[in-house]
């Protein structure tokens, strides 16, 4: 009996139901893309001859099929790390396009979409996070079931923790609101640095059940 494959978080590659052939999903900040990212990704499946391509749930692009003794090869062809299967650690960040083009939104989640991912990604963590921003309560990003979720206001932004989908679907809890975008980057950045300090190998909504809501809040907020 052959030895049973496992993912490869260091290659951002998972195993699929066969067995054999795995999953990638590129890195690209945000979903956005330009001609030269579809070309490549599109010359490397055909190339490679990946099973299929397909937008994930998370606004990239998988590769879907990929032979082990492919994987190094295809990312040296892209030149693009790993944005999904990459163990645990903050995720890439998802957001819709706030009031860039969408006559809805309030707040600019793209541009601070960007800056939180450049910030974060990829930090390791307890578990795995998830932050996603949509720039109105239309909520297209799904901000309140992530670990981190941002919904933009008039008045700014909206800052819950502690949601998750899945089949125990958890609605997140209201930190803060009327943000700046300089707020929530160090919002942000001290919910990680407690979730790290404290070590409670668990889902964000989970430690922030096991620590308190109270004290977690105060310890962010410094109220």
């Amino acid at each position: 009996m052959g030895v049973k494959k496992q993912n490869i978080p260091d290659k951002g590659a998972a195993v699929e139901k066969d067995m054999e052939t795995y999953t990638i999903v590129p890195y690209i900040p945000g979903g956005l893309v330009d001609p030269a990212i579809l070309r490549k990704i599109a010359d490397a499946a055909e190339k490679y001859q990946v099973k299929f391509i397909k937008m994930t749930s998370e606004h990239r692009i998988g590769l879907y099929g990929v032979k082990e003794a492919n994987i190094d090869n295809i990312w040296n062809d892209l030149g693009m790390g790993p944005g999904g299967h990459i163990g645990k650690c903050v995720r890439a960040v998802k957001f819709c396009t706030g009031n860039t083009v969408c006559k809805k939104g309030h707040q600019n989640t793209m541009d601070l979409g960007l800056r939180i991912d450049e910030a974060f990604h990829r930090m390791e963590t307890p578990q795995k996070v998830k932050i996603s921003l949509s720039g109105c309560t239309s909520s297209c990003a799904e901000s309140a079931v992530r670990d981190i979720g941002l919904i933009g206001t008039p008045m700014g932004w909206k800052l819950m923790v502690g949601g998750t989908c899945g089949l125990q679907v958890r609605k997140g809890k209201l930190l803060a609101e009327n943000l700046s975008d300089g707020q929530v980057i160090d919002y942000i950045g001290k919910i990680l640095d407690y979730y790290k300090e404290k070590g409670i190998q668990k889902r964000m909504g989970i430690f922030i059940d096991i620590i308190g809501f109270d004290k977690f809040s105060k310890a962010i907020l410094g109220e």
